[in-house]
């Protein structure tokens, strides 16, 4: 772990870092400037040289590198990464409660969690950094970017260890709802158990043979016409768990696009959104032994073609 960084928050994000290797075996250095190595590590040769020039690259104590210090090594160097340009999702976040220790949002579908890739700004922990003025503020858990619903972040780092203890030793009950297609010859409630694994690199995960790791109970809500609104209850947390043992069991999600295959996305399309929401999440307060129970508000909308409900 990389000591804490003499940068602050920039727009909601942390400072980013790279250290320095150790010197080869036999002593030789493959860098002789500090330069030399960040203009190698570093894509877009013109903009590192500015930056260095601007004072934007330091070191641990904030101290800026001109470059033209001898390569160091295991020696760490700070800077902001420069932001492109990102397409708003338009849709809000709703902050379901907030306390000292949490805060509580139902977030919406198309927004990450974290900052990952192409999607920075436009992410719910920065979003909330920002508007909350909270910036220790870190996830206790993660949705996917297409999934909706209820999501906890604590405020501050004293108490993230407590919280992610709670949500790694399972002592959460979550609660999802999803709209996928109907099949008349199931018989509900079903509960899936198998072994899910994901490559690295690989969009999707896949189920294989072996001890099982991944279990789900579904359950019937409604029905209209050829599709049906299911409750999805997870024991385990496994990536992309609920949407892969739906597919697998021929029910794929509405508006999946990874599985069972991987569709073409416009990112700037926001009309077509996965039907699954964290409708409910509770557990014990590890801090205040009070017992949290929250709900989302979001809606699942049917695709255009389904008929009147029929509960069950």
């Amino acid at each position: 772990m990389p000591p804490r960084s003499p940068l602050p928050q920039r727009h909601g994000l942390d400072a980013a870092w790279v250290r320095t290797p150790d010197p080869s075996p036999d002593g030789s250095l493959a860098w002789a400037t500090m330069a030399q190595f960040l203009l190698e590590r570093l894509p877009a040769a013109a903009e590192v040289e500015r930056r260095l020039a601007a004072g934007e690259f330091v070191d641990q104590h904030g101290r800026p590198w001109t470059g033209q210090e001898p390569y160091r090594p295991r020696a760490f160097v700070w800077f902001h990464r420069p932001l492109a340009p990102e397409t708003p999702v338009p849709f809000p976040i709703e902050v379901l409660d907030r306390t000292d220790n949490l805060v509580v949002v139902d977030k919406p579908p198309f927004m990450a969690t974290t900052p990952r890739g192409a999607h920075v700004q436009e992410t719910a922990l920065v979003k909330l950094r920002v508007a909350l003025d909270l910036p220790e503020l870190a996830p206790a858990h993660r949705l996917d970017r297409l999934t909706a619903g209820v999501l906890v972040l604590t405020a501050h780092r004293a108490c993230r260890g407590a919280y992610a203890g709670v949500f790694q030793s399972r002592r959460v009950t979550k609660e999802y709802e999803a709209i996928a297609p109907f099949d008349a010859t199931r018989r509900f409630p079903l509960r899936l158990v198998g072994r899910i694994e994901k490559r690295r690199g690989s969009l999707q995960a896949s189920l294989v043979p072996g001890e099982p790791n991944a279990e789900t109970l579904v359950e019937l809500l409604e029905v209209r016409g050829d599709h049906a609104r299911y409750r999805l209850t997870p024991v385990t947390g496994k990536t992309h768990q609920l949407r892969l043992q739906m597919a697998d069991l021929g029910l794929p999600l509405v508006g999946d696009t990874l599985y069972p295959d991987i569709l073409d996305a416009d990112p700037a399309d926001f009309s077509e959104p996965l039907r699954l929401v964290a409708r409910r999440l509770r557990f014990t307060d590890p801090l205040d032994g009070v017992e949290r129970d929250y709900t989302s508000n979001r809606a699942l909308t049917w695709p255009e073609s389904t008929d009147q409900p029929h509960r069950q």
